[in-house]
């Protein structure tokens, strides 16, 4: 089993954050502060440096600091034996930069699954709350932090997706139509589908029993919980599928089937967990969702995620608090990083847990 340590942390003009440097204990580092000072910040600056994006925020501009020019992130990380250098720079009006030992990427994609990282955040709520495309984000991220394949299909079926959608514009506004065209992006996209559908599926016959026994472990087996995958390619083909919707597609002007249409059904007791789950129920269900990404990936890339756990003193009660500390409590987990508003309150949880720690106060 592969280590993997963020030994020091750099920031400069990261979102509300000038300038900081951190030297990062092994095992355990908190930072705690008022809200608004940046710590939730930091976290994602490290989910950055991971998966060469923010976590809160899709356009990248947004992570540059409102009176700055350029951001820059900087993290020295020990992977195995091998120190890895990693840098991750956008000035204003250019492309971002993603740096590995002063070499720069020309693929992102490239750079997924060599620090791989777990975050829970409050926002995990969306998971259940909000519409599909969280969902398949949730699954995309997870395969493709150990599938390259998977993710270069997920990147060259959403171009391809939006030319076909582009193309459906167009002849809309020119008054005009050519299937031959349609059927070139029509036979790319099935092809693609194919591969994604079967990996998807795949991995959920290994995750979703990784999945319940978490939960049972948070619940203590008080309710059964199950999550389905939901793909019109379950039953028919996608050129099948696109050939009957052609019409409606002319209409609407959109691509309206296709794996981009995918969803994970979430149920307790056979009920769906977003009607049917209390509070503390879907907090415990999204807290196993993201303990069982970890154990999926550690098992997959033997080597334990990052694990960035924000805010999540605040928005559970104590007993969840408590079960959670007792599951990192162990050997089975790498670096942890918390985020938090009380001091006293982090301190004495993490008293608890028979580990070196660092606490930051912001």
């Amino acid at each position: 089993m592969k280590s993997l340590i963020l030994n020091k942390l750099s920031l400069i003009n990261y979102k509300n954050i000038l300038s900081n440097d951190f030297i990062l204990d092994t095992k355990i580092n908190c930072f705690v502060g008022n809200n608004g000072v940046g710590k939730t910040n930091i976290l994602d600056s490290i989910y950055h440096l991971a998966m060469s994006k923010s976590y809160f925020h899709s356009v990248s501009s947004q992570t540059v600091n409102h009176n700055a020019e350029f951001m820059l992130i900087e993290g020295d990380f020990n992977k195995g034996n091998k120190v890895e250098n990693i840098i991750c720079s956008l000035k204003k009006g250019q492309k971002k930069t993603l740096k590995r030992n002063n070499k720069i990427y020309k693929r992102f994609s490239d750079h997924i699954g060599l620090i791989p990282v777990v975050m829970i955040s409050p926002y995990d709520r969306d998971l259940i709350q909000e519409g599909s495309s969280n969902r398949r984000k949730f699954i995309d991220n997870v395969i493709s932090q150990n599938n390259k394949t998977y993710l270069n299909l997920i990147i060259t079926y959403q171009k391809i997706l939006f030319q076909r959608n582009a193309l459906l514009k167009f002849f809309r506004k020119k008054q005009t139509f050519d299937i031959d065209i349609l059927k070139v992006y029509d036979n790319q996209l099935s092809e693609l589908s194919i591969p994604i559908h079967k990996t998807r599926l795949e991995f959920l016959k290994n995750f979703v029993p990784v999945f319940i026994k978490r939960y049972n472990s948070i619940s203590q087996n008080k309710e059964s919980v199950n999550i389905t995958y939901d793909s019109q390619l379950n039953h028919e083909s996608l050129i099948f599928l696109l050939n009957n919707s052609l019409e409606k597609d002319r209409i609407v002007q959109y691509t309206s089937c296709g794996t981009h249409k995918d969803d994970l059904i979430f149920e307790i007791d056979d009920f769906p967990v977003k009607k049917f789950g209390s509070q503390g129920q879907q907090k415990s269900f999204l807290i196993a969702l993201k303990l069982a990404q970890f154990d999926y990936l550690k098992a997959e890339l033997n080597s334990p995620p990052i694990l960035l756990l924000d805010d999540i003193f605040d928005k559970l009660d104590n007993n969840r608090v408590k079960q959670l500390i007792q599951l990192v409590n162990n050997d089975e987990f790498g670096q942890i990083f918390i985020s938090d508003t009380d001091y006293e309150r982090t301190e004495n949880i993490i008293k608890e847990i028979d580990s070196s720690y660092k606490m930051f106060k912001l």
